[in-house]
């Protein structure tokens, strides 16, 4: 019995120790509720974070992206800028020489090709015939040389024979 005595004083200490510490184990009980919720509070709260987060992080990532289209872009825009400035300089380039060509062939056209070509083959006629003239005046020129060369030589032959009569006729006047 004496096990029964001491199962009964166990009992009772326990029960002692339950009715002296009943209050603090309450008090523990409702601490550990207390913690518990406010661990399930945060908890929550933590997963709405944890949300938001992934939230801002796809944003942040496509605002990233976005920035990064934004740079791209400007550089390119930039790029094209550019190339459009030397295209600017380039066009005036070309429509000075355009200009330059436009009055070349304003001054062109001043000489009508084919007014040109009816004046040249007119002028080829003129040419010819003053060709044709001419050869007649120079074979007319050679004959008349050739004819003045014949009456020169004749008129030495006279001078000579009038001469040679002069002298006849004066050895005969001086004979007589």
């Amino acid at each position: 019995m004496l096990t029964a005595s001491k199962l009964e004083q166990l009992m009772e200490l326990e029960s002692k120790l339950q009715s002296q510490y009943q209050e603090q184990l309450d008090a523990k009980s409702a601490e550990i509720d207390s913690v518990k919720q406010q661990k399930e509070e945060l908890q929550a709260t933590i997963d709405t974070q944890r949300e938001t987060i992934k939230d801002l992080s796809a944003k942040a990532s496509v605002n990233q992206r976005a920035e990064q289209l934004n740079r791209e872009l400007t550089n390119r825009t930039d790029k094209l800028q550019d190339e459009i400035t030397e295209l600017k300089k380039r066009t005036k380039a070309l429509q000075k020489d355009l200009a330059v060509e436009r009055e070349t062939v304003k001054s062109l056209k001043k000489f009508d090709p084919e007014r040109m070509k009816k004046n040249l083959d007119a002028n080829k006629k003129k040419l010819a015939e003053k060709t044709a003239a001419t050869d007649l005046l120079q074979k007319s020129l050679n004959k008349t040389k050739a004819e003045r060369s014949e009456l020169q030589a004749k008129v030495k032959e006279l001078e000579a024979k009038l001469s040679e009569l002069e002298q006849t006729e004066d050895a005969e006047q001086e004979a007589a």
